[in-house]
């Protein structure tokens, strides 16, 4: 019998890059390769990287430059490097490292097994990096999924949006729409496996279909995938304020599963720093979005993502974000220091706020967010939401945890032994706490 073939997989970064994971791996396991129980053994070793942040590939570096000692000892060990990094980096990383096997870029995701297969045929190193936006290949595929109940479904890949501050539409390139029709197989087939929630991906997801005849193919794709028998839930992510309309939200508030979960980045409340950062919007456009949302899902939940410090902000700039979050309401706000990332415009401009000034600013959005997070949560005390069941918490095996539509984290005490993971709960909830809730199972 031969040698049994291991991989092991370190994913960084989005969702999207989580999606993408599961399609090397089933990819992998289509050769004959397992799942390694520890990276020492495997024969394949994939990174599959992120490049948002420089810290995030400092990390990433710091972790390829781990792994020089296994190749040392296995001669015959694989390493490859995938994804946005690699997309933006190329060959400079083989100069860095010169043990690496393969580079590859993010439009090779579903050619992953010719890829590795050639690899071995040869031993030659193999550095791909072209985007090709008529690639079909990266519109089809198979993926071991990691959930059992979740199921991450790509709509569309790249941007076209070119925000000042962000390398995405550099390394992931233009907007590519899968079809109505892929989609909706690819959905029903993970049905008949027991999937019920799922989330369409995309780098602004309110995009989808521009390319395609007719108008507001997002909504008319939320419609297709709601009316799916079996679907349970549908969420989505990434949405552009620019993009997002009243069609989205009126589909939304007429579905039957379409989670009523609004993530809506609004990364900044003053108008000049938004045109600085190429958002397309004003900050009144935005709230006037918002009113949109609550007069037709009055139960939405609302978060967002915000930049603090971003080149040229001044106090004033500053201030008119606070007035922008506390009018918005938000039910959570994932907040960040703006940090220099080499490729975009925005590295290049002059105003580079101090870093001890970004943090004061950091400090005071998110003790002015939090309090709002907590009034929030704390309307919820006495109500009864259904929660699907994402299993025990890591902290507590007696403790189950799960999500409502709106995303809020719900933790309640086992009661019984047949709850399975994906089972929809009923749930009081009896305390509230800044990011999330605590209550009992209604039997």
């Amino acid at each position: 019998m031969g040698k049994n073939k291991f991989y092991h997989i370190l994913n960084f970064g989005c969702q999207m890059n989580e999606s993408d994971t599961e399609h090397y791996a089933a990819q992998l396991i289509t050769l004959g390769y397992e799942q390694a129980p520890t990276i020492e053994i495997a024969d394949v070793i994939v990174f599959n990287t992120c490049c948002v942040r420089e810290s995030a590939e400092q990390k990433i570096l710091g972790k390829i430059g781990e792994i020089k000692h296994l190749k040392n000892k296995n001669k015959e060990l694989v390493l490859v490097i995938a994804g946005c990094m690699a997309q933006k980096e190329g060959k400079n990383l083989i100069k860095k490292f010169p043990y690496i096997d393969c580079v590859i870029g993010t439009h090779y995701v579903n050619s992953f097994l010719e890829i590795i297969q050639a690899f071995l045929e040869n031993r030659k190193k193999l550095i791909l990096l072209e985007q090709n936006a008529d690639a079909k290949t990266e519109f089809s595929g198979i993926s071991a999924r990691k959930s059992s109940f979740a199921a991450w479904i790509p709509i569309m890949y790249g941007c076209n949006n070119f925000c000042t501050y962000c390398i995405v539409p550099h390394v992931r390139g233009r907007e590519r729409s899968r079809s109505f029709a892929e989609i909706e197989q690819e959905i029903k087939e993970a049905v008949a496996k027991g999937f019920k929630e799922f989330t369409l991906l995309g780098q602004n997801v309110n995009s989808y279909g521009k390319e395609f005849p007719g108008e507001d193919n997002f909504a008319k794709l939320l419609e297709i995938v709601d009316a799916i028998p079996g679907v349970e839930r549908i969420r989505y992510m990434t949405s552009h304020p620019r993009d997002m309309n009243e069609a989205v939200i009126k589909t939304i508030a007429n579905s039957k599963h379409i989670c009523d979960h609004f993530h809506l980045p609004l990364q900044a409340g003053s108008d000049k720093i938004l045109k600085r950062m190429n958002r397309g919007y004003t900050a009144a456009e935005y709230l006037k979005l918002v009113e949109l949302v609550r007069h037709y899902v009055p139960q939405a939940t609302l978060t967002t993502d915000l930049i603090v410090g971003f080149p040229g902000e001044t106090e004033a700039d500053f201030q008119a974000t606070l007035d922008t979050v506390k009018a918005a309401g938000y039910d959570a706000a994932y907040t960040f220091l703006y940090s220099r990332r080499s490729g975009t415009p925005a590295s290049e401009y002059s105003e580079q706020v101090p870093l001890p000034v970004k943090k004061e600013r950091f400090n005071k959005l998110l003790a002015m967010q939090n309090e709002i997070c907590l009034a929030k949560n704390e309307a919820y005390v006495g109500k009864v939401v259904e929660v699907l069941c994402e299993g025990s918490s890591k902290t507590d095996a007696t403790v189950l945890t799960g999500r409502t539509t709106g995303n809020k984290i719900v933790l309640w005490p086992k009661i019984k032994e047949n709850i399975a993971i994906g089972d929809l709960i009923q749930v009081k909830i009896t305390q509230a706490q800044t990011w999330l809730l605590k209550g009992e199972q209604i039997c």
